[in-house]
């Protein structure tokens, strides 16, 4: 933590998570997470973007230290990692209530964008079901093209 600064509501909770492991919070740490909780849920976000943005604000965290804090983040439960095969990897904030939520991917420039469906959720709990599953969570990607790349 910076000295003489205020905390932030992701200092608390991240310092007890990574105290555990016996792991420091470092002003990159605290950095990263703060910047996926001004962006709020539903921001995708790259390692490269949070980089950018990270410089945009005049901080520099190298890139490697980007992509080892963001893993972290995700391992302890702030962040959740999609996987999208045209956007790569993108990480956003992980929201209790902002659990089954899915997501529109375009093929040609990887913008992503959210939705919430309850058919789809139901139609997860109803295979869930049907092989006895205990439903954890339901996403769905859905590929298409946005507006600006057709």
């Amino acid at each position: 933590m910076a000295t003489g600064a205020s905390s932030t509501p992701a200092q608390e909770p991240l310092q007890r998570g990574l105290h555990q492991d016996g792991r420091r919070l470092t002003p990159q740490r605290l950095r990263i997470l703060e910047l996926f909780e001004r962006m709020g849920a539903g921001r995708h976000l790259s390692a490269e973007d949070v980089h950018q943005q990270l410089l945009d604000e005049e901080s520099k965290v190298s890139l490697a230290t980007i992509y080892r804090t963001l893993r972290l983040l995700v391992e302890m439960g702030f962040l959740q990692e999609l996987e999208l095969s045209e956007a790569g990897r993108r990480f956003e904030l992980l929201s209790g209530d902002h659990r089954d939520h899915h997501h529109l991917v375009c093929i040609r420039c990887g913008r992503t964008e959210e939705f919430e469906s309850a058919p789809v959720i139901h139609a997860g709990e109803t295979a869930a079901n049907q092989y006895g599953f205990q439903l954890i969570e339901s996403t769905l990607n859905v590929r298409g093209i946005c507006p600006a790349c057709r």
